[in-house]
């Protein structure tokens, strides 16, 4: 077993969140070796993206969800640093709009799936409607459902209905060319705490911190229940969950960045081959922008 399966979560799985670490201490790699590698796979990750583009058969939807401060934006900028902005995509969810709202949960994010081609991140994802509305359940009542009228309505068969829902949804676009990688960023109470205090001392990332942030930190219990209902009854086959250990970034990073290279090189993919028609056009081309040089240099020459 490679070290990245052990991070999987299998079809069906029934897991507790603390039954998985968030420092893992069985690392067969140190810190020092782990950066030499990150830097290799930024580069790795750059060319398969370029076949990727190249080939415009399939796209590649990374969904990133975690608790606050688990490091999803940094773990983004770091691995995604070598690819081409052109062929890359992310998208932050908040809070939906009013015309959001006025539309099924799903929609907003059917319209940012990433194109053929492309890498799609979704910084946080359609798992925010069985996440913080399942802590926070009264925001389902901003969905202005037909057979919903109160919170005794959002009982335990409603949250089922929606887990299947998202199982559907991400059917379908792996059955359309579209490879899901989903990775939950398992970060510790007591990590989350220091990097809170770390944001409120330093000026420079205070924007980072906001008094919200501590009215959902209590909930803190409440949230892990949430993720584990929601990893559980959507890691599938075809869209697997991977929980990451987060209490280290350099971690982490490097063990995203394993992963994304790993399944992308399974994808076999290939630079487009041209046609004998084609190749004829491209050496006739060829022939012409040749003669052209020529052509211009001797021009140059007579008049010097």
């Amino acid at each position: 077993m490679r070290e990245i399966d052990k991070f999987r979560v299998e079809d069906g799985e029934k897991f507790k969140l603390s039954d998985y670490a968030t420092e893992f201490k069985n690392k067969k790699i140190e810190k020092e070796e782990a950066l030499v590698q990150i830097q290799k796979d930024i580069l790795e990750l750059a060319g398969l993206q370029n076949v990727l583009y190249a080939e415009n058969r399939r796209a590649v939807l990374i969904i990133i969800q975690a608790m606050d401060a688990a490091g999803k934006d940094s773990t983004i900028k770091h691995i995604m640093s070598g690819v081409n902005p052109a062929g890359v995509k992310v998208t932050n969810f908040k809070s939906p709009s009013t015309i959001e709202l006025d539309h099924d949960y799903l929609w907003r994010h059917y319209v940012a799936l990433p194109a053929k081609g492309e890498i799609g991140i979704f910084n946080r994802s359609h798992y925010e409607n069985v996440l913080i509305t399942k802590v926070h359940p009264e925001y389902i009542l901003n969905e202005k459902h037909i057979d919903i009228k109160d919170l005794k309505d959002i009982d335990k068969s409603f949250w089922q209905k929606r887990y299947k829902q998202i199982c559907r949804f991400e059917k379908n676009i792996t059955e359309n060319d579209t490879i899901i990688l989903k990775f939950f960023l398992h970060v510790s109470k007591d990590v989350q705490k220091k990097r809170f205090l770390d944001r409120i001392d330093d000026p420079t990332k205070n924007w980072k911190f906001s008094a919200d942030d501590l009215k959902e930190r209590v909930h803190w219990d409440a949230y892990q229940s949430a993720y584990e209902d929601a990893i559980m009854n959507t890691s599938t086959p075809n869209s697997p969950w991977y929980i990451i250990p987060a209490d280290e970034k350099w971690f982490t990073r490097y063990t995203i960045g394993s992963i994304i290279c790993a399944e992308l090189k399974k994808l076999n993919m290939s630079y487009p081959t041209l046609s004998d028609n084609e190749r004829t056009a491209l050496l006739q081309a060829k022939e012409t922008l040749s003669k052209e040089n020529s052509v211009g240099n001797k021009r140059n020459k007579e008049i010097v």
